[in-house]
C-alpha cells in the first residue's frame, strides 16, 4: 500500500498544558487532577510504576476548555471544543487556511475510546439538560468538525484505543490510494477528568498518568510504503515516546515526536488495547508541510 504524505499535524497534550501552568511535578493544578475512587480512597496513596517517578499517583494531566466565539459553541462539550482546536493546530502546522480542507474530497475518520464518557455522565447526572442529549453520541465530535470546517467527504468513527487509530491511518491510506478522496483527516480526542473516579476504580488497567490529548492528522497522497498488522496476543505493545496513557490519541502524539526528530527513515507506530496489539510501519515525507508552504 502506498504511504500517504503528512500535510499537517496538530496535537494538544495535557503534558504541555501542565508545563504552561507552571505546576511542579507531583502537584495538582488547574490542569492536573488526582483521581479518587469511592472504592479505593485517595488515589495518592497508591504506588505507581517506575516510569511515573516524579508524577502524582493516578494523576490526570488535563487540557483546559478552549474558548471559541459564537453562540453555537455555548453548549458545546469540552471534547468538541478540543477537537476544533486540534484542527486549528493542524492547519497552523500545515501553514494554510481552513478552506484547504473544505468540501467533498476530504475524508474524516474519528477515533476515541473515552471522549464521549464525560458528556454521557453529565447527561445521566442531569447536569446537561435536554439540550445536552445530542452531545452524548461519539458522532457529535466529528460532526462539529465537519460543520465548522466544511468537511463533506467520506466519514467514519472507530471506537477503541491506539490500534483503532493505526487502523484509521491505514483506512485513510486506502481511501487516498483508491481515489475516493484527495485528503483525509484522522482525528482523536481523549479526555478523562470528568470521569476521574471511574478510572481510579480500575487503576491497574492503565499506564498512569492519564494524559488528555486532542490530535488531528492531515494526510494526502504520497509515495513510499505503508503496512499494518494486528494480532490479539494480549501482550503490551512497545513503550510510547512519553509515559502515561493517551488511549486512541497515543499514536498521533508519537508521530508528532517522530516528526520533531531529525532522523530519516520510516516510523513504526504501535499500540495495545483490550488484548489487541497493532503495528504500523510507515515511510511518510516528514518535510511535506514545509515544502508545500514554500
Amino acid at each position: 500500500m502506498k504511504a500517504p504524505a503528512i500535510r499537517g499535524l496538530g496535537v494538544l497534550s495535557g503534558t504541555e498544558a501542565k508545563s504552561v501552568a507552571g505546576a511542579s511535578a507531583g502537584a495538582t493544578s488547574a490542569n492536573s487532577t488526582l483521581a479518587k475512587s469511592a472504592d479505593w480512597g485517595s488515589a495518592g496513596a497508591i504506588s505507581g510504576p517506575p516510569h511515573m517517578k516524579g508524577l502524582s499517583k493516578l494523576e490526570i494531566l488535563a487540557l483546559p476548555r478552549p474558548d471559541r466565539p459564537g453562540d453555537r459553541f455555548r453548549r458545546a462539550t469540552r471534547e468538541c471544543l478540543l477537537a476544533l482546536a486540534a484542527v486549528d493546530a493542524m492547519l497552523e502546522d500545515g501553514k494554510t487556511s481552513r478552506e484547504a480542507i473544505a468540501g467533498e474530497r476530504t475524508a474524516l475518520l474519528y477515533v476515541t475510546a473515552a471522549a464521549y464518557g464525560a458528556s454521557n455522565r453529565a447527561f445521566i447526572e442531569q447536569r446537561g439538560g435536554v439540550m445536552h442529549f445530542a452531545y452524548t453520541a461519539p458522532a457529535v465530535v466529528p460532526a462539529e468538525v465537519a460543520i465548522e470546517f466544511g468537511v463533506a467527504g467520506p466519514y467514519g468513527i472507530l471506537i477503541g484505543g491506539a490500534p483503532a487509530t493505526l487502523r484509521a491511518i491505514e483506512q485513510a491510506a486506502r481511501l487516498l490510494e483508491a481515489g475516493t478522496c484527495d485528503q483525509a483527516l484522522v482525528l482523536a480526542v481523549e479526555i478523562f477528568e470528568e470521569c476521574a473516579d471511574l478510572y481510579a476504580r480500575h487503576r491497574r488497567s492503565y499506564r498512569w498518568p492519564l494524559v488528555e490529548t486532542a490530535a488531528c492528522l492531515w494526510l494526502e497522497r504520497g509515495a513510499g510504503a505503508l503496512s499494518f498488522e494486528s494480532a490479539r496476543d494480549g501482550r503490551r505493545a512497545a513503550g510510547a515516546a512519553e509515559p502515561g496513557e493517551r488511549f486512541a490519541a497515543g499514536p498521533l502524539a508519537d508521530l508528532r515526536d517522530w516528526r520533531a526528530r531529525a532522523t530519516a527513515g520510516p516510523v513504526e507506530l504501535s499500540g495495545r488495547w483490550r488484548g489487541e496489539h497493532a503495528r504500523l510501519l510507515w515511510s511518510p515525507d516528514k518535510s511535506h508541510a514545509r515544502d508545500s508552504a514554500a
